[in-house]
């Protein structure tokens, strides 16, 4: 592979623990939404005005728990944890190798960007808010599948246009094998990363020296 120019990196299981999001992020807008929405009023009416049923609270209770991909309720959970994050009470999960990488390719004049199924606007609470300070400075921009799925090569291919690169000069991190495989069919350099150690090309993204 040509030495990248940029470098895309997936959160969830690559830069920031799942279980942050399923146990800790998840749990906290289900805890705070009745509150949050019998507080904001105004900034939640054309929010719910997208969600179905004469309880509207109820409804989106039942797509947390059944971890529907809704927009109302991303945008809502979204209001919630910046909120969170705000006061302290959250702060966005890293691994202790992510904060390392993302200084060492920024110093190398690697472009970093982030693509991920979260919002963009989660995306940037997670890295601005992180237990290691906030990381945005060191980012160069976001995608998340409002560009496209992220199993789907066309996807890929719509990013490298976006960032002015041909593909082969930007380097992929996943740890998803057909997201992997997606971006490879685009044409990028990508890497799966298992940290937990299991069959993959790395387990920490200290292994990529750029």
């Amino acid at each position: 592979m040509t030495q990248p120019k940029a470098v895309l990196l997936d959160i969830e299981g690559t830069t920031s623990s799942i279980a942050f999001v399923a146990d800790v992020l998840f749990p906290y807008a289900a805890k705070h939404l009745a509150d949050y929405v019998a507080a904001h009023p105004e900034a939640v009416a054309p929010i719910l005005v997208e969600v179905p049923g004469d309880d509207k609270v109820a409804t989106l209770h039942a797509w947390i728990a059944e971890d529907r991909k809704a927009t109302p309720l991303k945008t809502l959970q979204g209001l919630i944890w910046e909120q969170g994050y705000a006061d302290g009470t959250l702060q966005g999960h890293v691994y202790p190798d992510t904060p390392e990488a993302l200084h060492r390719w920024y110093t190398a004049g690697v472009a970093i960007y982030i693509y991920s199924s979260g919002s963009i606007a989660a995306q940037k609470l997670i890295f601005g808010h992180s237990i290691a300070g906030d990381l945005t400075p060191l980012l160069s921009g976001y995608f998340d599948t409002t560009t496209g799925p992220k199993r789907n090569a066309e996807s890929y291919a719509k990013i490298s246009v976006a960032i002015d690169l041909n593909p082969e000069k930007i380097l992929f991190v996943s740890d998803v094998q057909a997201e992997v495989d997606a971006a490879r069919a685009a044409g990028l350099g990508a890497l799966l990363i298992d940290r937990d150690g299991g069959p993959a090309d790395i387990h920490s993204l200290a292994e990529i020296r750029l």
